[in-house]
């Protein structure tokens, strides 16, 4: 059976320490959007071995959050997408709340492989200068929406002067604020959020009760966070795909030990085919798969989501196979323009030959790295 854990994130005050540190040497930070529970739980019913031979690894370890958009593993996870893949190699799963976290398992050898947005993965990458992990793969894009108060604003130019909230100080969603009001020719410190408009680091799970008292305006917020603002009484004013080529931008990405890459490509193989498969089982079911997302998130967190914040919520993201590379890179370069991070060399962050074996194999176009396969 597949083991699972829930790790703790960071206290609030931990992590704003941290990431004045990490900002100090120009590292981006990030945070996650998963379950606010801290305990051990107890094994999703999902995927027991099927019995078939076991490749390189005895296990592989995976992590992820326990968040919509991290929707690929809870589904593949609990529908057994992943283990039909695997065979007797047993799946261990860790549930993170913060990105930082996740990277410092990666490191230690907790998780060999993790769903991650892409500010940490560009930090764990920068901090290791490349000898940490690899990017494998995409998972999700779109799922972020800036919701604001109607009485309050009623269009951009009425952002100036108002809160917005993020989830956390360099996170990717507050890299794409701070870029966003940059581009109206705002300024705001990005350290402290002090400005023309004034952005508030505040944690996705106390954001509503935040929205409900007034002492934010809005959010730049993911899913399902920004449709529980709806609910509320906020309205979107802005959705970030709207900005991106083609309404694509990464939110989620598969990274992977470069040593265990290296010594299991086979396993890692075998993760890529299982993720591959769920997306495609997403596409063709979506109302199962978002049932199993939520129930995989019940599981997790102790809450299923209400269907007035699952149903937009989930029509708002897209799951797919590639790691829309050149959004990664305007990611970092946002980072740079908001002052979050010096200009980092994302030079063979990814590696992305299994992943195209397996689309070959499903005879599926390629996936491209934007020149950044190679160091």
């Amino acid at each position: 059976m597949t083991s699972h854990q829930i790790l703790p994130g960071r206290t609030r005050r931990t992590a704003v320490a941290a990431v004045a540190t990490l900002t100090a040497l120009g590292l981006l930070t990030a945070c996650g959007y998963g379950s606010s529970k801290s305990e051990d739980k107890a094994t999703p019913a999902a995927a027991a071995s099927t019995g078939g031979a076991k490749l390189s690894a005895d296990t592989v370890k995976i992590g992820y959050f326990a968040n919509l958009t991290h929707g690929t593993p809870l589904v593949g996870l609990k529908e057994g997408l992943f283990q039909k893949e695997l065979g007797a190699t047993e799946i261990k799963t860790q549930i993170f709340n913060a990105g930082p976290a996740e990277i410092e398992a990666l490191n230690a050898g907790s998780i060999d492989i993790g769903w991650i947005g892409p500010s940490p993965a560009i930090n764990g990458f920068t901090k290791s200068n490349g000898e940490s992990l690899k990017i494998i793969g995409g998972s999700a894009s779109g799922g972020v929406r800036l919701v604001v108060n109607p009485d309050k604003i009623k269009s951009v130019d009425d952002l100036k002067g108002k809160k917005i909230a993020t989830p956390q100080i360099g996170n990717t969603q507050d890299v794409a604020l701070l870029s966003f009001l940059a581009g109206k020719g705002w300024k705001v410190d990005a350290n402290s959020g002090a400005g023309d408009v004034s952005v508030v680091r505040s944690d996705n799970k106390v954001t509503p009760d935040a929205y409900k008292s007034g002492s934010i305006d809005g959010a730049w917020v993911p899913e399902p966070t920004a449709s529980k603002l709806i609910t509320l009484g906020a309205k979107e004013l802005l959705n970030e795909k709207s900005l991106w080529p083609d309404n694509k931008f990464v939110i989620t990405n598969i990274i992977v030990s470069q040593k265990f890459l290296k010594e299991h490509p086979d396993v890692v193989e075998a993760v890529l085919r299982g993720s591959v498969n769920t997306n495609a089982y997403i596409k063709a079911n979506p109302a199962k798969a978002k049932e199993s997302a939520n129930a995989a998130i019940k599981e997790a967190a102790g809450n299923a989501l209400e269907p007035a914040i699952l149903d937009p919520a989930w029509a708002d993201i897209e799951f797919i196979d590639d790691p829309l590379a050149t959004t990664l890179q305007k990611e970092a370069d946002n980072a740079v323009t908001a002052g979050l991070l010096k200009k980092p060399s994302l030079n063979g962050i990814y590696d992305l030959t299994l992943l195209n074996k397996v689309l070959k194999a499903k005879n599926a176009p390629a996936v491209a790295d934007a020149g950044l396969g190679t160091k």
